[in-house]
């Protein structure tokens, strides 16, 4: 596939990576000297110019390319971009956004600004953050198979009971699997007799119950469906839109915003939400307050430095979650070691989400762990594929690539992967993979 990616910032950058190995990628960058950079750090072609005039898409031949996917950090320059693409041929367009309000624009009329798909960075990100909130001891959870299969992914902690045990002591579950462990640089597959360690980041898969069945034995001391005290620092529009996710699920956060008028017009919007107005960075307001109790506190201010503060401010009352959005990548590792319990980068979250649409083509659903080290694919077998006919323990004995089966959903029922479960046509099977072979295990379903 011939794919254009505008913008080589970090979100560009992170596409063109998982892209380059399998399809022939262009980027266009104004900056000359990154578009250089980028030349030589990903073996891609690059184009220097406004990726938003005929005249630059004409030389990165935008008209013969199947994929137009706009990323860079304005708006409306991504939203010229795909209206610009469309008047040079017939390539899907994908723009990049963090208005809500161009997607309710684009949702309500079909391909408006000529974007086929369109992704909005603050929606994502408060996504993300909900579905971490509904299962509380993970660090990543995503759903599969139509809700039937769900894959998290959790952080063993020294204290946790399963630290020690081996993969055959933890699970416990007739509905789950261990389909990896992610130790320092290495990634493992895991077998019965491997041994869990604290520091690890263990991947399972499995029917929605039996992974909430599990993180309760991850972390006994955290509530095994949801958080009853939620309290969400910052009323930007990732802490609105998480706060409006949270309602709808029936719970009710209370929201801490310090400018007045935007207080009141979260007030008016948010029905099921305590929003207060007052500095959430004051630690004598936030212990009058009984932050301190919350189960889960999400920081969601406009700066870094300031949800570092008030993340630190949480985790020193003793509220046991933390969960923090960090817009620069390099600050991610920053906030996790000195013990922030999940930090979520919009741009990677919005990045993951374009990887995983580019790649429908080949799987029905996909989820990008550990900064792309391993990807879980739901891949829907055809008649004659070379996967259907064979026991799970052949397939893993005669194809040379490190996957591991997870689940399978065959006529609407989960069916647990066992050595000798034979596949069928139509059934829909969630792996995961190393990310060098996610082409080749496609490649046979």
């Amino acid at each position: 596939m011939d794919v254009v990616i505008v913008g080589a910032g970090e979100v560009g950058t992170s596409i063109a990576a998982s892209l380059a190995a399998d399809h022939e990628v262009v980027v266009i960058d104004v900056d000359a000297d990154r578009a250089e950079q980028l030349k030589y750090e990903l073996d891609v072609l690059t184009v220097a110019g406004d990726g938003t005039t005929a005249d630059v898409q004409t030389t990165a031949a935008v008209g013969d390319a199947d994929m137009l996917i706009a990323c860079t950090d304005d708006d409306r320059t991504n939203l010229v971009t795909c209206g610009t693409a469309k008047t040079l041929g017939d390539a899907f367009t994908i723009a990049r956004v963090k208005s809500t309000e161009y997607l309710r624009t684009w949702e309500a009329a079909e391909r408006a600004f000529g974007v086929d798909f369109m992704v909005c960075t603050d929606l994502q990100a408060a996504e993300n953050i909900v579905r971490v909130i509904g299962l509380p001891s993970a660090i990543d959870v995503d759903p599969f198979a139509n809700g039937l299969v769900q894959m998290a992914e959790f952080e063993i902690a020294e204290e946790s009971p399963v630290a020690g045990q081996t993969v055959a002591e933890a699970d416990r579950f007739e509905s789950l699997t261990f389909v990896g462990i992610f130790r320092d640089d290495e990634m493992v597959l895991p077998r019965g007799d491997t041994v869990i360690c604290a520091a690890d980041r263990a991947v399972v898969i499995g029917s929605p119950e039996s992974v909430h069945l599990f993180a309760t034995d991850v972390a006994p001391e955290a509530t095994p469906d949801r958080a009853d005290e939620i309290v969400i620092v910052g009323g930007s529009e990732i802490g609105y839109q998480t706060a409006r996710l949270l309602e709808e699920r029936a719970f009710r956060p209370r929201l801490i915003e310090r400018d007045g008028e935007r207080a009141r017009s979260l007030a008016e919007d948010l029905p099921n939400t305590i929003v207060m107005e007052h500095d959430a960075t004051d630690a004598e307001f936030l212990a009058r307050e009984h932050v301190d109790e919350a189960d889960i506190v999400v920081t969601a201010l406009s700066s870094d430095e300031k949800n570092l503060l008030v993340s630190v401010l949480a985790k020193r009352m003793g509220v046991e979650r933390v969960i923090a959005v960090v817009d620069s990548p390099d600050y991610v590792t920053v906030f996790e070691e000195i013990g922030i319990d999940i930090a979520i980068n919009p741009r990677t979250v919005t990045a993951e989400e374009i990887t995983r649409f580019t790649y429908e083509s080949i799987a029905e659903n996909i989820a990008v762990l550990e900064n792309d080290r391993a990807e879980v694919l739901e891949l829907e077998l055809t008649e004659g594929c070379e996967l259907v006919g064979q026991p799970v323990a052949d397939l893993v004995e005669s194809i040379d690539v490190r996957f591991v089966i997870g689940a399978i959903t065959r006529d609407g029922e989960l069916v647990t992967p066992r050595g000798d479960t034979v596949l069928r046509p139509g059934d829909h099977v969630v792996l995961l993979v190393d990310t060098a072979g996610v082409s080749e295990i496609a490649s046979l379903a």
